[in-house]
């Protein structure tokens, strides 16, 4: 039987209508019924196309064990950070408050008032990853609310303290002068990774804010801002995060390679990545970028827009319960798709028959264009057009698989940067 998730609009807040757990969408119904009968809130939080939101379901939500012990000791919440980024937002702050990190599912226990007093992300249905067991801290916290309640309320309110001095606005501005961008352009120069690409360790997200500010920074004269802007450009887009057969980027990557994508696809990072490759194509004239450029609209009007108008949220990274299998490929396939171009496609991408990923292969560019062409004694201007027939045939075989999930919301601030996107690419690109 369905719970009261089944009158809601969200796709994320509908996957979960019929599970066990009496999920309730954020309101006053929630927040009264915690009141009235004085019991602690279990406030989850994710979205349609977040895999680990998928996996904690499976494990914890889908099942009446945990479900029994949620519904008899919780009010429970489900929020789509999508439909609720305020929420969202304070929430999240509260957890890395606590825990140092954050990410989703978001998973945090209020008072009755809503303040946050324990939280986490992800929780397994056993111990593992050095995290407790999900069952483990709904009895703590059931067990807390009970006996040692004054810690519990004592917890939340320094919280709360904390956040609201943090989001204290500050007594005096700082005003911006061409010094200030020098100092960010040297810090981002000295924490660059010049072997991978990209900042930071696994997992590793596309920043294409900071690789604007960098191109920005080119059009002043700033050479070395150029070679660092273009050479993550280049790495991520010849990275396993880039679908070469359908244009468009994952979310990030697993690995500090750009090797692994996480799959999910999201309209907000695909409009922000397009206007970054087109910026750069627009500086160096690079037709490289200028094709991702392309590629990655192509992919948005294609897959993610709706027939009558308006641009929706993200693509699922999984289907048929496997994240990734919509995109990822055996050597086997490859043969049997491209035939006589295999060996071809097959050096320009090392498709091995161990592959790279469970089994399968991420499709990943090993063999620049002049390799290959040395490879295959071809002019090198013929290597391009082969590749895109190759992915061509591929685009075709992949329309017949099983499709990872749209979320069809379709919101206005990533509608707003997508048709900046196209709009930057119309004027420039044709």
């Amino acid at each position: 039987m369905p719970n009261r998730l089944a009158h809601e609009n969200s796709p994320y807040l509908l996957q979960h209508q019929h599970n066990p757990v009496d999920w309730y969408p954020w309101g006053s119904e929630a927040l009264e019924r915690a009141k009235r009968e004085d019991k602690p809130i279990f406030l989850s939080i994710g979205y349609a196309a977040c895999h680990w939101c998928h996996v904690m379901e499976h494990e914890s939500f889908i099942d009446p064990r945990t479900a029994a012990l949620m519904n008899e000791h919780f009010i429970n919440i489900k929020v789509d950070r999508e439909e609720r980024p305020d929420l969202d937002g304070i929430y999240m702050q509260a957890v890395v408050a606590m825990t140092g990190s954050g990410g989703w599912p978001m998973s945090v226990f209020l008072t009755p008032d809503g303040v946050p007093f324990y939280g986490g992300t992800y929780f397994p249905p056993a111990r593992r990853y050095n995290m407790p067991a999900f069952t483990e801290v709904l009895a703590a916290i059931a067990n807390t609310w009970e006996n040692d309640r004054a810690r519990a309320l004592r917890s939340g309110e320094q919280l709360k303290t904390h956040l609201q001095q943090e989001m204290r606005p500050l007594p005096t501005a700082v005003a911006l002068s061409p010094e200030t961008a020098q100092q960010a352009a040297m810090g981002l120069a000295q924490s660059y990774d010049w072997k991978n690409g990209g900042w930071g360790q696994a997992p590793k997200f596309p920043q294409p804010m900071t690789i604007d500010f960098l191109l920005n920074r080119a059009t002043r004269g700033d050479k070395f801002a150029l070679e660092i802007a273009t050479h993550a450009l280049d790495a991520m887009a010849k990275g396993g995060m880039y679908d070469v057969v359908g244009g468009g980027f994952a979310r990030y990557s697993v690995d500090d390679r750009w090797l692994v994508p996480h799959f999910e696809k999201m309209l907000y990072d695909n409009a922000q990545l397009a206007r970054v490759y087109l910026h750069a194509y627009l500086i160096t004239k690079n037709a490289f970028y200028r094709r991702i450029v392309e590629e990655t609209l192509d992919f948005v009007i294609r897959e993610l827009t709706h027939p009558d108008g308006g641009i929706y949220s993200s693509l699922d990274a999984d289907s048929e319960g496997e994240e990734g299998k919509f995109y990822i490929w055996t050597l086997e396939e490859i043969r049997d798709v491209l035939r006589e171009e295999a060996d071809f496609f097959i050096a320009a991408y090392h498709v091995t028959e161990g592959g790279n990923f469970e089994g399968h292969t991420v499709l990943q560019r090993a063999l620049s264009d002049e390799e290959l062409a040395e490879q295959f004694a071809l002019p090198v201007e013929k290597v391009t057009p082969r590749l895109q027939a190759a992915h061509a045939r591929l685009l075709k075989r992949r329309a017949g698989r099983i499709r990872p999930g749209t979320d069809d919301k379709v919101l206005t601030a990533w509608n707003g940067l997508m048709l900046l996107a196209f709009a930057e690419a119309g004027r420039y690109l044709h």
